[in-house]
Formats: C-alpha cells, sequence, structure tokens
C-alpha cells in the first residue's frame, strides 16, 4: 500500500465518523442514560466497523449496519453484571450535552424502549413505517401502533406540547 492509498483510507474514516458519529451516539445514549457509556459504546461501534470484512453496498447499508451493531452493544451494556454492579455506585448523570438538552429528547429517552426505538427511527432518523418494520424485523402494522402510542405518551409528559 502506498502513501496516497494510506492517505485515502484514512480521508474515507474521517468521513465516516463524521457523518455517522452523532448518530451513533444518540442512539446508544437512548440504551444506556449515560454519556460516557455512550461515548464508549460509539467507540466500539466504529473499531467492528472499521475491522468488519464487510463489503458495504452503499451509504444507506452503512447506517443500518450501524444501527444495529449499536443497539446490540448497547443492550449489551445494559445487560452486563459488572455495569449492574457498578452502576450502584456511580454519581447520577445530569443531561447537559446539546445533544440531550430539550425537554422533548428527555421524554423520549424515558419512553419503554419498545416506543423509544420507533420513535428515535422515525423523528431522528428520517426512517419511514415501512423502513423501521423491515429494520427491527417487524409487521408495519405493529410500528405504526407503537409510533401512535408513542406519540400519545409523548403527549401526556409533554402537557401536549408535541
Amino acid at each position: 500500500m502506498n502513501r496516497s492509498d494510506i492517505y485515502q483510507n484514512i480521508n474515507n474514516i474521517n468521513k465516516i465518523v463524521e457523518d455517522y458519529s452523532d448518530m451513533v451516539l444518540r442512539l446508544a445514549y437512548m440504551y444506556v442514560k449515560n454519556i460516557s457509556d455512550a461515548e464508549d459504546i460509539t467507540q466500539e461501534v466504529f473499531i467492528k466497523f472499521f475491522n468488519s470484512k464487510i463489503e458495504f453496498r452503499d451509504k444507506e447499508h452503512i447506517k443500518a449496519w450501524l444501527i444495529t451493531v449499536t443497539k446490540n452493544a448497547a443492550k449489551d451494556n445494559v445487560k452486563s453484571w459488572w455495569k449492574r454492579m457498578t452502576s450502584i455506585f456511580e454519581d447520577n448523570f445530569t443531561v447537559t450535552d446539546n445533544y440531550f438538552g430539550s425537554d422533548v429528547i428527555k421524554q423520549v429517552l424515558d419512553l419503554p424502549l419498545k416506543y423509544r426505538d420507533i420513535i428515535y427511527l422515525y423523528y431522528y432518523e428520517g426512517y419511514s413505517t415501512v423502513e423501521i418494520a423491515k429494520k427491527l424485523s417487524m409487521k408495519e402494522a405493529t410500528v405504526r401502533t407503537r409510533l401512535s402510542r408513542g406519540r400519545s405518551l409523548l403527549k401526556i409528559e409533554l402537557g401536549g406540547l408535541v
């Protein structure tokens, strides 16, 4: 590999991280509700991405892969024994980061997981209900129902502001 190939690879890596790191961080935070853990998960996801041997077809394939790996890594983090034991001793984290500062996103993060995923993918990532159904391996009617119920919960929590 010559020098220009190395520089080209570095530029590609920087572009991918720049394009998708916010999405990965927000999604990880939705699960772990701790910015430090979300940043760790984000780093792990990109390491897995750059070490993977997968031939990605297009940007949408990259995005779908990153979402799936992020969700799995975040779920593993939440389930881990060490995480449960150490969380007892951690200080409560107050959200101050501009990604998570609004009342709406705080309420979205407090939704039950089955609604949170769908609300996130629909409103924050711009997926249609058909696309969400495919990504989450569920019926489109289920996605629409959960989207509606998630909205209703948000309206109640936000006093009709949504």
